[in-house]
């Protein structure tokens, strides 16, 4: 998080402070409710709150209207907050859906280097057990240093 946000968000829990504010509620919009509530959790008792179930009347949307809808449904009790894991666990996901993203993105890729390969009328598969294995490599390295004949 850039440091100017992040000084903003400490501004903001120094604001929430001295207004004697207790409990934070936030609308689950996307990513966005993240950085803040990671920043607040540390001061106060933050609530993630469903969008769905906070219905506003309608006309026009603001934020300021949404916020004070949202000040108002938790004053009232009228809100349930979301589970939102530890911050152990929430680190944890953001890895495990990294590392699932990288291994999707590498099979993409060896699927894109086979279509190339095939397009260009080179079958790898047939004298390789697969398009990513070490001898696989080695021919097309020897096919990228010019060879023809291996």
């Amino acid at each position: 998080m850039p440091q100017r946000t992040q000084r903003g968000l400490v501004e903001l829990g120094d604001w929430l402070l001295l207004e004697q504010v207790e409990l934070v509620g936030m609308e689950a919009t996307g990513i966005y409710w993240k950085p803040v509530f990671s920043v607040l959790e540390e001061r106060f008792t933050c609530w993630l709150l469903n969008a769905q179930h906070m219905h506003n009347v309608p006309g026009r949307k603001t934020d300021v209207a949404d916020s004070v809808w949202i000040a108002q449904l938790l004053e009232h009790g009228l809100v349930r907050p979301s589970f939102v894991p530890p911050h152990e666990m929430r680190d944890l996901r953001d890895l495990t859906r990294s590392r699932t993203a990288v291994t999707q993105e590498r099979a993409r890729m060896i699927q894109r280097l086979e279509k190339v390969l095939q397009d260009a009328g080179i079958k790898l598969t047939s004298v390789a057990s697969r398009a990513y294995s070490k001898s696989a490599r080695a021919i097309l390295d020897a096919l990228v240093d010019g060879e023809r004949d291996r």
